[in-house]
């Protein structure tokens, strides 16, 4: 059985929000911590840290409006057994401009709004709301 890291990780998250939880901890690679950076800078996320152990962490703190949590959906597009490749002009909207699609580029990974001003296209990882 194949194991998808990052749907690990956007299962973490989309979890602990719904039990209103204030922190996720999840094993670090260099792509999670890319995603988490994202999704804080769209303002889905508060804060993220890396901790220094020997295994190190990224312990990543959820956002709430109120009571309500800042993510409504989380889903994973590309998966491993279905690899999901967009060219920048097949971008289309997430929940009509509410959302925000991320994708691994090869300048690296980015929001869809990144990725159709620099015109370009890839591997759409997942999409938030």
């Amino acid at each position: 059985m194949m194991t998808d890291p990052i749907a690990d990780m956007l299962t973490r998250i989309r979890n602990a929000s719904r039990v209103h939880k204030k922190e996720v901890i999840v094993p670090f690679s260099k792509i999670k911590k890319t995603i988490a950076e994202i999704l804080a800078q769209s303002g889905y996320l508060e804060r993220i840290e890396v901790t220094a152990d020997t295994k190190p962490a990224l312990i990543i703190t959820l956002k709430y409006h109120g009571r309500t949590p800042a993510i409504n959906s989380l889903d994973r597009v590309s998966k491993p057994g279905h690899r999901r490749y967009v060219k920048s002009t097949e971008l289309g909207k997430v929940l009509n401009g509410m959302g925000t699609a991320i994708l691994s580029t090869p300048r690296g990974v980015m929001t869809d709004a990144d990725a159709k001003a620099n015109k370009v296209g890839g591997e759409l990882l997942c999409e938030v709301f």
